[in-house]
């Protein structure tokens, strides 16, 4: 970016990513993982931190870990161990987390992001690591009520996370936001995770900083961390006002560097401004060893095989084929892509039986999604199987209904649970005779003469009022038929 005063910024960005794994345990107790229960309620002595109470490794969430790892083109080392790092904080019980220090599970890898309208190229970001570590528990704080009290909940406690870190090769809060939707494309596909960032199984710290051209040199401006973004788009909006920030501090300081590598900043979303929060701890500070509860891992080749086998297509994968296959353009492939493998097993269930990938395309992204948006529903709750659907757009494509009636018989069928057939017959629909729809267009046009003459001066559109006073006429006739006979007719006059 070129600036007023004529020096040019590049952005340099990394991101923390926590994802929590879809499993039904914590990591190293038994204690259920669910979401909302009422405070303190899925605990025991181990995620507690009771002296004594000895940590039992979750099979699931390791084979999770790999599954996520290998979706990121991560190596997975045969050997990794579990480490104490030791801090102090309310909602952490044992005064450690267990996490990963040195071996983590997955190692080196890369996630390819795709260009798109907003602006981003296509590129391919680095990722250092990722590795598993458990949860910590959640500070309430209540200054609703005048008395800023905090409250622990514990639930969270021993929730298996795994913290994907990038390598600082992300260049503006847009690029950040294609990785961030692409990953999280991967981990749902995948089943590996639900990434509800509102339930906090996905959250993301972003590291920001600048490097200022002057005069051929390059100055780069300490990184700072960002905390506490709760979207996609708050992430987005925290980068580009730290990248203003950082700017107007180096200005304000008479272009000097102000030492600000070790603070952590939370993000305001209502101000839409980062606040300093914290001092920042390094490596060192939080005392890495061992955990001596805990035996290393080792992890077979053969099973790490077994696993990246059964990963089936990535998302990118299905949206190539979607378009290969179907002949549907790149946008209506990613939209339906990224509404989850359910949604794409629904599409490709319809096209199977309608033939016709494209209409169906449009009936998703338009009828299904409003659908699934209103009632607030999965997309396997679907109140309309993907056979009747398939079957009702096939009918469109042979011409035995309408757009305008096929929608009153999908409405029919989402609100009785009835299949096409008994829809149809339920709303009374039926075929219409030829020679009857032949003779309501020859009489329509004789009591509009001023349609024929506007028709024959070049007004192609002068036909459109009378196939809507034929549909008034006979709700049953197909606009497409009416339209064809009286383009006919008029021919012959």
């Amino acid at each position: 970016m070129t600036h007023s005063d004529g020096y040019t910024t590049e952005t340099i960005i990394g991101l923390e990513v926590h994802v929590q794994l879809k499993t039904n345990t914590k990591l190293f107790c038994g204690c259920s993982t669910t979401f909302g229960a009422a405070p303190n309620t899925q605990v025991c002595p181990v995620c507690l931190g009771h002296p004594g109470a000895l940590p039992v490794i979750n099979e699931q969430a390791l084979e999770l870990a790999v599954k996520a790892g290998l979706a990121l083109n991560c190596d997975i080392p045969p050997v990794t161990k579990w480490d104490r790092k030791q801090y102090f904080y309310p909602d952490l019980p044992k005064g450690y987390q267990i996490s990963q220090f040195d071996l983590p599970i997955c190692a080196e890898g890369y996630l390819d992001i795709g260009a798109d309208s907003s602006g981003t190229a296509e590129r391919r970001i680095r990722i250092l690591r990722a590795h598993l570590e458990e949860d910590a528990g959640k500070s309430m704080h209540d200054e609703a009520s005048g008395q800023f009290d905090t409250r622990i909940d514990l639930n969270r406690c021993g929730t298996p996370l795994l913290e994907i870190v990038s390598q600082p090769d992300l260049r503006s809060s847009l690029e950040a936001k294609a990785y961030l939707n692409e990953l999280k494309l991967r981990m749902t596909h995948l089943g590996i995770s639900d990434c509800e960032m509102q339930e906090g199984s996905l959250r993301v710290d972003a590291n920001v900083n600048l490097h200022i051209h002057v005069d051929g040199n390059k100055i780069a401006t300490p990184i700072v961390e960002i905390k506490n973004m709760n979207s996609f788009r708050a992430v987005e909006r925290a980068i580009d006002h730290e990248v203003d920030r950082q700017y107007d501090v180096w200005e304000e300081t008479g272009k000097t560097i102000k030492d600000e590598s070790k603070t952590t900043r939370g993000w305001d979303d209502q101000a839409g401004r980062t606040f300093l929060q914290r001092e920042k701890e390094e490596s060192a500070d939080y005392r890495y060893f061992p955990d001596p509860d805990l035996l290393p891992v080792r992890i077979p080749r053969e099973r790490v095989e077994a696993i990246q086998s059964s990963l089936g297509e990535m998302p990118g994968e299905v949206r190539e084929r979607l378009q290969t296959e179907y002949g549907i353009k790149a946008y209506d492939a990613e939209v339906i892509v990224n509404q989850g493998k359910d949604f794409i097993d629904l599409y490709e269930n319809v096209v199977t039986v309608c033939g016709d990938g494209k209409r169906a395309s449009s009936w998703f992204q338009q009828d299904i999604l409003r659908t699934i948006n209103e009632q607030q529903i999965a997309v396997s709750e679907f109140p309309v199987s993907g056979n009747d659907l398939g079957t009702l757009i096939l009918k469109i494509t042979t011409g035995e209904l309408d757009n305008s009636r096929a929608r009153d018989v999908f409405q029919y069928m989402l609100d009785h649970g009835d299949t096409v057939e008994a829809s149809i017959k339920a709303l009374g629909i039926t075929s219409v005779d030829s020679s009857e729809l032949e003779g309501l267009c020859r009489e329509l046009l004789t009591k509009n003469p001023h349609v024929v003459e506007d028709y024959r001066n070049g007004k192609q559109q002068a036909i459109g009022s009378l196939i809507g006073q034929a549909k008034k006429r006979n709700p049953n006739a197909n606009p497409k038929t009416v339209r064809e006979l009286l383009l006919q007719i008029v021919e012959t006059l």
